[in-house]
């Protein structure tokens, strides 16, 4: 009996620690999804100016970011992407670089959970590139108001 109870005060404790490890990640992952998400929409809405620092958000989140919760190549390119955007006041590049930060989010997306929420991986067949969002409408970041519901979704995360 006294075997059991101390294997089961093992089972109990390891489990505690693992549920406040996963905790832990899925309260850092949501930040990083809702500042892309306010960038994306800034996108749509056609706002250079608020699109720059909708990225600088997201730059600052992500190096608050505990070290090795997100593969360093991946963090790599979305700093990179995201600091392009934010130093740019200019749409069309602010458009071009969104789609290669959409891309590494895709592949974060598929590779760890980024919210208990649906995630939808969106793609404008005009543009060849995908984004992701939080709602199954599709609102084209990459056009605006031109084509706002030219897309498709593909994926759900």
């Amino acid at each position: 009996m006294k075997k059991l109870c101390t294997l089961l005060a093992i089972i109990a404790g390891t489990t505690f620690q693992y549920s406040f490890a996963q905790d832990s990640s899925a309260a850092t992952s949501p930040a990083l999804l809702n500042s892309y998400y306010q960038l994306k929409d800034n996108l749509v809405k056609s706002r250079a100016s608020t699109v720059a620092l909708s990225a600088a958000s997201m730059v600052s989140v992500l190096n608050e970011l505990a070290e090795g919760l997100i593969d360093g190549g991946l963090r790599t390119s979305l700093l990179k992407d995201a600091r392009s955007i934010s130093q740019t006041k200019d749409l069309d590049l602010q458009r071009e670089k969104f789609a290669g930060l959409s891309a590494t989010m895709v592949k974060l997306g598929q590779t760890m959970k980024l919210s208990s929420h649906p995630v939808y991986q969106q793609y404008c067949p005009m543009k060849k590139a995908s984004w992701l969002s939080a709602d199954m409408a599709i609102k084209n970041p990459y056009y605006g108001n031109a084509m706002l519901t030219c897309g498709v979704v593909k994926a759900t995360f």
